[in-house]
This record gives C-alpha cells, sequence and structure tokens, in this order.
C-alpha cells in the first residue's frame, strides 16, 4: 500500500465532495466550462481556503485566477471516491427504509450497484422488489463469495442490528453502510458508516426549537 492510499482524510471534508459533485455537474450543465474555489465556495457560502484545502485532498493541482475545467473537477472527485468505478452491494431488510433505498435510482448515478436484498421474512422472501429478489439470509454467505462483493447495507430493526452485522462480517463483508438506529460493533478492519437518523432530526428539532423561543422572547420584548 502506498502512502496516499494508507493516509487518512478529515471525514467533514469527505463529505462535502458530493455537494461540490453536485455543483459542478449543475455547473457543467449550464455550459460553464472552466470554474474557480472562489466561485464554488460563493455558491455554498464557504471559504476559498476551506474549497482549496478540499480540492487538494483529491490530487487536484488549484490553477490561480484561472481556475479548473469543470469536467476536470468532477473526475478528480470521482476518482478519490471511488465513483468512477461499479461497486456492488447488498441489502439487508426490506421494510421502509429499505424498499426507498432500492427505489432510488441515483446511486446509479454514483456506481453503487445494489444487486441484491436479503430478509428473514417469509412473506418477503422470493418477491422481486425494484428489480431485486428478495432472498433468504441463509444465502447471504454464498452470495457474497459467488458475486465477490464487499459492501453491506443494513436497515433493520436495533433489536437485530447486531446479530445481523455479525452475520455480513463472518461472510466476508468489508464495508458496511448501517441505517439501523443502533451503533454496531465490527472487529477492526472492517469500515462502519452510520446513517443516524434521529441525530440529524435531533439538530433540526433542537435548532427549530430554539428559534421559536427567540421569537417568543423577541416577541415578549417588542410588545414592553
Amino acid at each position: 500500500m502506498n502512502a496516499k492510499t494508507s493516509r487518512s482524510y478529515p471525514t467533514p471534508s469527505i463529505r462535502r465532495l458530493p455537494i461540490y459533485l453536485t455543483l459542478l455537474r449543475r455547473l457543467r450543465d449550464e455550459g460553464v466550462t472552466t470554474v474557480s474555489s472562489t466561485l464554488i465556495a460563493k455558491e455554498l457560502k464557504l471559504t476559498g481556503i476551506q474549497v482549496r484545502k478540499d480540492f487538494a485532498m483529491t490530487g487536484i493541482v488549484g490553477r490561480p485566477k484561472v481556475g479548473r475545467a469543470t469536467q476536470d473537477l468532477i473526475d478528480h472527485i470521482l476518482r478519490f471516491l471511488g465513483w468512477d468505478k461499479p461497486r456492488d452491494a447488498f441489502l439487508i431488510g426490506v421494510g421502509h427504509i429499505g424498499t426507498a433505498l432500492l427505489a432510488y435510482a441515483d446511486f446509479q448515478r454514483e456506481n453503487l450497484n445494489i444487486v441484491a436484498a436479503f430478509d428473514n421474512h417469509p412473506a418477503k422472501i422470493g418477491k422481486t422488489v425494484f428489480g431485486r429478489e428478495v432472498l433468504p439470509m441463509s444465502e447471504f454467505k454464498k452470495m457474497v463469495a459467488l458475486r465477490k462483493v464487499d459492501m453491506a447495507i443494513i436497515t433493520v430493526r436495533p433489536a437485530t442490528a447486531q446479530e445481523v452485522t455479525d452475520q455480513v462480517v463472518s461472510a466476508g463483508i468489508r464495508g458496511i453502510w448501517s441505517f439501523a438506529p443502533f451503533q454496531v460493533r465490527v472487529p477492526e478492519g472492517v469500515i462502519v458508516e452510520d446513517v443516524l437518523l434521529q441525530s440529524s432530526l435531533a439538530v433540526l428539532s433542537q435548532k427549530l426549537t430554539q428559534r421559536q423561543a427567540q421569537t417568543q422572547d423577541d416577541a415578549v420584548q417588542g410588545a414592553s
């Protein structure tokens, strides 16, 4: 493994890259062929230094006062994220969230292919959901070996999240995208990215509550 591939990058910077990508694709589609970090910073309410540091992480070399080709920036981000090549994944848990993810066509734009779904509910096994057959978890390990899949998307209940995680790890999965509202434990060498919807809702709800309280205080002060 070379120094570049073994390097650790700031998670906040990585999280911003898809936001840049969305903006750059829109600009490209609007006919903008060259873009500067200053323009991107202005569009996204960031600082130019922040944008340049994030881009430098991907190997993009800046051109002061000139900018870079929009498509070149897009290509660099895609390569850095590993979205320039197809990646297959299995989904476990065909409930409301799992079904919604199977229906989300934009994953293909980032080269993520959910090739099969798994569940233990008898009423779901054997059905086809948005083009994927629902298989029993008893076939998971065999299918991982057959399809050479190294990524799993987990959308199960908290009560079964750890059990399912243990099962997918033992099958050879090394990357887990977890939508389960439960922080699972994994052995060293397995990567887990948690999507905690409740945490995001908590931030929004608290900020709204704070805003409402401030509005009420302002109203009281204005009436006095």
